[in-house]
């Protein structure tokens, strides 16, 4: 489990990956790779996928999310996203898409790759990275939270006017580190079936990101 050296992360994240609790966890999730069964996702490979389908000077918009798809197949190392191929789309997912036709009088997507997403400078971040298969908040606790809120406060710290788009109360907890000032965060309930129908729908966060952007004179995410 490393870092890439030649992302341009790299070196706005060093400390972290230089301190004793991200060292630890580094020898823990490669421990998990080796050695689990079942398995860990998402693969190896796609670990830090947020941040390499991100670039750090291309950051305009941060959606959080809470832990890796524990489905095989599914997770792609970018937070609500999936695999192209990938049949059924989880739920949380169907209702995402759901609100961003709604919202944007768009038609569906052909897939659950939100890779088009983070490529426009949306960073699709995961509070933790990894999880057991069949084992959804399995690694919970083991230091991935404290290096996820040190993304966030590196964003909130050395940029001005990302869009945060938190939903749910474990992504929302995070707010704390953000200077509303500075950014702009929008905040709804989760989109999963259970809260979606209490505040997600309707919510026009794909909307709202584009008109902040235009306000700017940044171009639209074309969602």
């Amino acid at each position: 489990m490393n870092f890439p050296s030649d992302s341009s992360w790299h070196p706005i994240l060093v400390d972290q990956f230089n301190s004793p609790y991200f060292l630890a966890l580094q020898e823990k999730v490669s421990q998990a790779y080796l050695l689990s069964d079942p398995p860990i996702f998402p693969p190896q490979d796609l670990l830090f996928n947020a941040f390499e389908s991100c670039p750090w000077e291309a950051l305009r918009v941060v959606i959080l999310g809470q832990d890796p798809y524990p489905t095989k197949g599914h997770a792609n190392g970018l937070c609500f996203s999936v695999a192209p191929d990938v049949r059924p789309l989880p739920k949380s997912l169907v209702n995402i898409l759901k609100e961003r036709k709604n919202d944007l009088a768009l038609p569906d997507l052909k897939n659950g790759d939100l890779t088009h997403w983070a490529q426009q400078g949306v960073l699709l971040l995961n509070s933790v990275l990894s999880v057991e298969q069949g084992k959804p908040d399995s690694h919970r606790n083991w230091g991935w939270e404290r290096f996820t809120d040190a993304v966030i406060e590196k964003i909130a710290t050395e940029k001005e006017n990302i869009v945060f788009i938190l939903w749910g109360a474990k992504a929302q907890a995070k707010a704390s580190q953000i200077d509303s000032s500075k950014h702009l965060i929008l905040k709804a309930v989760h989109p999963s079936p259970l809260a979606a129908h209490r505040g997600f729908f309707g919510c026009a966060h794909f909307s709202k990101t584009n008109a902040f952007l235009r306000m700017l004179g940044k171009p639209e995410i074309q969602w």
